[in-house]
Order: structure tokens, then C-alpha cells, then sequence
């Protein structure tokens, strides 16, 4: 075929995918009807997993799955908006990695709200200003965002769903990189970049401030000052690339979770997440762990923080493979409340391997 004959036979095929999406998106409107009579949540994590695996399965190329994924994520997107408009909570400003999360798991259609703090953001949810939310936890080489585990102590909001963002780091700045004489981001962005910050900036100071897109704000406004952050934040302040790629690990991945005031319904491929605390004692916290391994139960992440009610008294924040209502688990959890203080479930969900 020619040239011309291949591109007529695309538009074609173009037309037919236009009905088909319109055809697609009337059932998703009935959906949404039997929904609102139901007073069901418009984000179903498990419908999610499984629309994906199915995707997947059906692909036999030459699309690569990624594109696909892409795609339907947008298509999702548009539902959420025929169903009732969402409104996601990140930490902001625009230009955030948290707002590049953000729209990479929820598309362009639905609505977005930037929260200047972790705390606020679950203000947000909790009362209801916002359907959804979404939160960074840890981050593979800087470690755990404490603000976020600190604000699941003192609040009743659910996971629902995580999803693991690979980060770049770039130096912003309007002037050349030897006149920089104040250097602008997160403190875990400065963790991520330490060996490059020592090599590069011997005399420039550091100073954290909420977000990397707040960064980026401020250095747009002052001389002599650079940020690190997206390039997407980068864009968005006039700021130009000096050094991409800073940070110390090639693979550098951040997990975000996102909150919402119910959890997700078992898809046979979960995670639960469990906040804990013991009692100050000689082997309390491996009594709670002793009954994990005994009911089979993986775990796949603790982390600490101190109460701030008792001196040297800490909660622990589980990860475990399954879902609260597994038989396991579920018997489990039971045993385990016996040992500790309090024992909260913060969620079920399903479990993420890919990184977008």
C-alpha cells in the first residue's frame, strides 16, 4: 500500500475508535447511575487492577503495554468525569512530584487541589473537601517522609491504592551554576542528592522549604538562588535546566500512597497496612511479630515513630502481603491486638509492582 492508502486507512481506524470510546463511555454513565443509588465511590482500586490485567492480556502488539496503560488511564479519567467530578488533594504547589503522581494515576479530566502540607492534605480527605488524595511515604534512596506517617497517627483516613514514581532530580536556576549562591527543595531531596550537592556546592547554602515546586517558585523570584526539582517545575516557574539527573541513585523511586475515607475490596493480590503500638517492655514488639510469622503473614516494611504522648513509646507502621479480610490475616490481626497497646488497620489495597 501507499503512503497516501496507509493514512486513509489510519483515519479510518481512527473513526471507528471515536464511536467505540463514545460507545464505551455511554455504559460508563449508566455506571455511574446504579453508583450514585448505591452511594458507591467512583474510584474502585480493584476495578482498576483488574480493567489493567485484562488490558494486558489482550495486548498482542506491536503497542508496547506502557502505551496502552497510558492510554486507558486517560480513558479512566474521562469516566471519572461522566460519573461525577473528582477532586484530588497533593502537596503542592503545581509542578510538584506529588502533582506529577498525581496526574500520572489519575489523568487530566478530574480535578486537583494543591495543599501547601502533609497534615492539610489529610485535613482535606478527612473532611470531605476532597474525594481523594495523594501522599509520597518513602523513597528508595532517602528513606521514609515522616510528615506522612506522623499525620496516619492522628488521622482516620484509609489507603486505597500506592504507586511507585521514578525521580529525577534537576537543578533549576536562571543564572549559571557558579553564581548560585542559595539552593532551594525538600529536605528528602537533599537526602537524594547529597553526594552531588558535596561535589558541586561547597559554599552554597541549602534551605528546605515544603515542596520541590515551592522551590522552584522561590528561586524564580531571587537572584543568585537555584531549586532542585521536575522539570515539569522547571517549565512551569521559567526556570532552565543547569544539571539534570543529580540524584545519587540512578533508580531513585518514591512510593506515594492514596488516601480516601474507605479502603479497597480484595483483588487476590494485596497489601495491608497496620499501625501498631506496644507496650514499653522486653520483647513486646517481637511477640507481635512472632504471631505474624506464625500465621504465615509476610511483611514487607516496618517503620518507627516515636508517639509524642509517652516518653519512648513508639508506633510501628506494618506492610503486609494479603488483605485484612484474608482467612490468615485476618485471625492474625486478632492474636496481634493481644500484645499490643493499639493495633489500627489503615488500609487494604492493591499491591503496585510497576514503576510509571
Amino acid at each position: 500500500m501507499s503512503l497516501e492508502e496507509l493514512r486513509k486507512r489510519i483515519d479510518k481506524l481512527d473513526i471507528e475508535l471515536v464511536k467505540l470510546l463514545n460507545e464505551r463511555a455511554k455504559v460508563v454513565v449508566e455506571v455511574g447511575k446504579i453508583k450514585q443509588e448505591s452511594d458507591a465511590p467512583v474510584y474502585a482500586p480493584d476495578r482498576e487492577k483488574i480493567v489493567f490485567e485484562k488490558i494486558a492480556a489482550a495486548n498482542e502488539g506491536p503497542l508496547p503495554e506502557r502505551c496502552l496503560q497510558a492510554i486507558w488511564r486517560e480513558l479512566m479519567s474521562g469516566s471519572f468525569a461522566l460519573e461525577r467530578p473528582l477532586r484530588i488533594a497533593y502537596l503542592g504547589p503545581a509542578g510538584s512530584f506529588s502533582h506529577n503522581a498525581a496526574v500520572l494515576k489519575f489523568g487530566q479530566s478530574v480535578d486537583y487541589e494543591a495543599v501547601m502540607d502533609i497534615r492539610g492534605i489529610f485535613e482535606e480527605v478527612a473532611k470531605g473537601h476532597c474525594d481523594l488524595a495523594i501522599v509520597p511515604v518513602e523513597n528508595s534512596s532517602g528513606g521514609s517522609v515522616i510528615e506522612t506517617f506522623d499525620a496516619f497517627i492522628e488521622s482516620d483516613v484509609m489507603i486505597c491504592a500506592e504507586l511507585y514514581m521514578a525521580i529525577h532530580h534537576n537543578l533549576l536556576a536562571n543564572g549559571p551554576v557558579d553564581k548560585v549562591e542559595k539552593v532551594y527543595s525538600k529536605p528528602e531531596v537533599f537526602a537524594q542528592c547529597r553526594n552531588w550537592l558535596a561535589a558541586t556546592f561547597k559554599q552554597a547554602n541549602t534551605i528546605a522549604v515544603a515542596s520541590s515546586a515551592k522551590a522552584a517558585q522561590m528561586a524564580a523570584q531571587e537572584p543568585g538562588a537555584a531549586a532542585i526539582g521536575s522539570r515539569i517545575a522547571g517549565e512551569l516557574y521559567g526556570l532552565k535546566i543547569q544539571c539534570e539527573n543529580i540524584e545519587d541513585v540512578s533508580n531513585n523511586v518514591t512510593r506515594f500512597l492514596i488516601i480516601a475515607k474507605t479502603d479497597t475490596k480484595p483483588t487476590g493480590d494485596d497489601k495491608t497496612a497496620i499501625l501498631l503500638s506496644t507496650a514499653h517492655k522486653t520483647g513486646a514488639l517481637a511477640d507481635v511479630l512472632n504471631v505474624f510469622k506464625q500465621f504465615g503473614i509476610n511483611l514487607t516494611n516496618i517503620t518507627s515513630r516515636p508517639s509524642k504522648k509517652r516518653q519512648w513509646e513508639y508506633y510501628f507502621f506494618v506492610d503486609c502481603l494479603g488483605h485484612k479480610n484474608d482467612e490468615a490475616l485476618a485471625k492474625g490481626l486478632i492474636q496481634a491486638r493481644q500484645h499490643c497497646l493499639q493495633l489500627s488497620i489503615l488500609g487494604s489495597f492493591p499491591r503496585s509492582e510497576t514503576v510509571v
